[in-house]
């Protein structure tokens, strides 16, 4: 049976408040340390293990070139251990498809994956257009 936890919310929200406040200690503070976590920035290839995906938060938060990001639409795939968040990042120039994977540990959601890859032109309006005319 599965458990909708609305602090799978919260914890998502932290995750983009410390990407708005550049907040690296927040940012690290929000990703798992036990169990394996992985990223994929637009545009990057995958990252794999927390060295590496903190590296990657550790350049972009420092960056002057980091983007303002707002993160709408979400929804929640539930699990007591699992959860899923999808939303929407809006930046200037456009928008991101974003998913977030968040597992339980030491009691709190702990980010183990995110991934955000651009919209195809028009594909931002909740299911309100015709989707694009390609796969992948």
């Amino acid at each position: 049976m599965l458990h909708e936890d609305p602090d799978v919310l919260t914890a998502n929200a932290a995750f983009y408040r410390a990407f708005a406040d550049r907040d690296l200690d927040a940012m690290d503070a929000l990703w798992a340390r036990s169990a394996r976590v992985a990223c994929i920035h637009p545009g990057w290839r995958a990252l794999h293990g927390r060295d590496a995906v903190m590296e990657s938060w550790r350049s972009i938060l420092g960056s002057s070139d980091a983007p303002d990001i707002v993160c709408s639409g979400e929804s929640v795939i539930p699990g007591e251990t699992v959860a899923v968040v999808l939303c929407v990042e809006s930046l200037r120039g456009g928008s991101l498809a974003a998913t977030n994977v968040f597992v339980r540990e030491g009691g709190e959601w702990r980010i183990v994956h995110h991934h955000a890859g651009p919209i195809a032109p028009g594909g931002d309006t909740g299911g309100d257009a015709e989707p694009p005319r390609f796969l992948n």
